[in-house]
């Protein structure tokens, strides 16, 4: 009996044992974030946006693409299927791919995937809320399309800052051309500019409605998704509260009209609160030697009633104007983003920085072609990705001593550069524009403080005008005519960045550089591995990481 009763008691102990493996199992896989996944397949179709047939580029037969809607830190497995007689990739604006430099779908990062071919992207929203887009970063193929809305909602036990609206409405808004992109960029190949744009899309229309029911609230997801000109937005008899700007909550300022510039985006509230009719919204080009506009209609359910009167007129082109707007975007501290702890505990202003830089922009002409550049370099892509390049200890592929840190009287020369920071420096960088025309710039893998803007030319005692405790963080900043834009950044995210001009003419022609983020202990903790299915080219053909 004794052995009979020793032996139920070990079989009992080894069932408890083996039911609370396979519940410590079950929580694991319980407490990882979901995956989702998705097939896409790239194809070109013919469409008449602006009225005449052209060839644009879709996504599963869509223009715009399809709608990525996610919650903060899911799992993102989309294979992407290039039906295209030319390589291709898309990049995620504004996606930080944390320690994943590897999925941010640019030449710098990854080999383009050939025609009649895939490759399966695997990202993560880490710790992101917000409005974001994608586009393709292969040559001009922005100019025909390929690009769409990433919405990323808060995790359900996030609390977020501002009632909870009835619904979203998502707002692609770009300047366009009939012009077929491979035209497009065989005129910039020759040394040639761009012409201005033949007019402006919502959402791939020139006409779209958005009805919602009287005395609701609803969020307006807005992006700039043009090639290159800024605009601004308005709705006729409303206002707009915004609360989010490229993932960061923000003092809830209320608007008439709202300039946003290209790669920008941001979310607004609009209460439904006005008499039960159409009303009109329009998006007005600014800054531009040509003026572009396009319409749609916000539309009261229960309405009979066109929208009449006049078109909302955009505020006078004023500078000032643009730039009090800009400063009036400020960090609500006391509200969480994707995590519960307040965007202010992080007290970035009393960081001092680890290294400055000053970018100028330039469009010199080298070779008797025109060409952009950044502290007289302009970038050329290499036929090898310099992030797999320096994976690969390959040599020849790019330059870390070409662009200073501050801009030179030297001649304009070309080159595929590379700027070096280690991991955790906290950057000051100036953009200073001195050229006519508005600038709009970009980096990969980050958002970044905008603490200052200013006329003329920087200078260090304009640090005293700095927002070292209140400002937004955002992905991407305006830089204004014959002006400055200053940032904070903390490196936090090891990889292969690309900081870029968003205008695409200009990066396209060389106004982008590479920021490789780097510690020399390697480490899974800082950086993820290269993916298995990494695609190989350029120098790296045939070989494996």
């Amino acid at each position: 009996m004794k052995m009979a009763f020793r032996t139920r008691s070990s079989l009992l102990h080894l069932l408890l044992l083996g039911a609370l493996v396979l519940l410590s199992s079950f929580v694991t896989v319980k407490g990882e974030s979901p995956y989702k996944f998705y097939t896409w397949t790239v194809t070109y179709g013919v469409i008449s946006p602006l009225g005449v047939p052209q060839q644009v580029i879709l996504i599963n037969g869509q223009f715009p693409g399809p709608k990525l809607e996610v919650v903060t830190n899911d799992n993102i497995i989309l294979n992407l299927i290039n039906k295209l007689d030319q390589p291709f990739l898309l990049t995620w604006n504004g996606i930080k791919q944390r320690k994943n430099s590897w999925q941010d779908g640019v030449l710098g990062t990854n080999c383009p995937i050939p025609p009649n071919s895939n490759f399966t992207y695997k990202f993560q929203t880490k710790d992101q809320i917000g409005t974001y887009n994608y586009f393709p970063s292969t040559g001009f193929h922005k100019a025909a399309g390929g690009f769409g809305a990433i919405n990323i909602y808060s995790r359900p036990r996030i609390p977020i800052p501002y009632p909870l609206p009835v619904a979203d409405f998502t707002l692609l808004i770009g300047d366009w051309f009939k012009t077929n992109h491979k035209t497009l960029q065989d005129r910039l190949d020759s040394g040639g500019v761009l012409p201005s744009p033949d007019g402006m899309l919502i959402n791939g229309q020139t006409q779209t409605t958005f009805t919602g029911d009287q005395g609701k609230t609803y969020m307006l997801r807005i992006s700039n998704v043009g090639l290159s000109s800024s605009f601004n937005f308005r709705i006729q008899g409303h206002t707009m509260q915004v609360v989010e700007v490229e993932g960061s909550h923000v003092l809830q300022n209320v608007y008439e009209s709202l300039d946003v510039h290209v790669g920008q985006s941001l979310s607004v509230l609009v209460t439904l609160n006005q008499p039960s009719r159409d009303y009109y919204i329009v998006a007005t080009s600014r800054y531009t030697t040509s003026k572009l506009s396009v319409t749609g209609l916000l539309r009261y359910s229960n309405s009979g009633v066109p929208a009449s009167g006049d078109i909302p007129p955009p505020p006078a082109e004023d500078l000032e104007w643009s730039l009090n707007q800009a400063r009036s975007f400020r960090w609500n501290l006391t509200a969480n983003a994707a995590r519960p702890n307040p965007q202010g505990s992080f007290h970035y202003g009393t960081i001092t920085p680890t290294k400055s830089f000053v970018f100028s922009s330039s469009a010199p002409l080298i070779n008797g072609k025109q060409r952009y550049a950044v502290n007289g370099v302009s970038y050329v892509n290499s036929e090898t990705p310099v992030k797999l390049a320096d994976q690969l200890n390959i040599t020849g592929v790019f330059s870390t001593d070409a662009i200073q840190s501050v801009p030179s009287n030297a001649p304009a020369i070309v080159a595929t550069s590379v700027v070096r920071a280690s991991l955790h420096d906290f950057l000051e960088v100036v953009f200073q524009n001195s050229e006519e025309s508005m600038q709009s710039w970009h980096l990969d893998g980050y958002d970044f403080w905008v603490v200052g803007f200013g006329s003329g030319q920087w200078t260090p005692e304009q640090r005293a005008q700095y927002n070292l405790v209140d400002a937004l963080t955002r992905h991407t900043t305006q830089v204004y005519p014959k002006s400055w834009t200053a940032i904070l950044v903390s490196l936090d995210n090891q990889g292969m960045w690309n900081m870029r001009s968003a205008i695409w003419e200009r990066q396209y022609l060389g106004q982008q550089f590479y920021l490789k983020v780097w510690d020399p202990v390697q480490s899974l903790a800082n950086e993820y591995n290269p993916p298995d299915n990494l695609l190989y080219c350029g120098k790296a053909t045939g070989r494996r990481v």
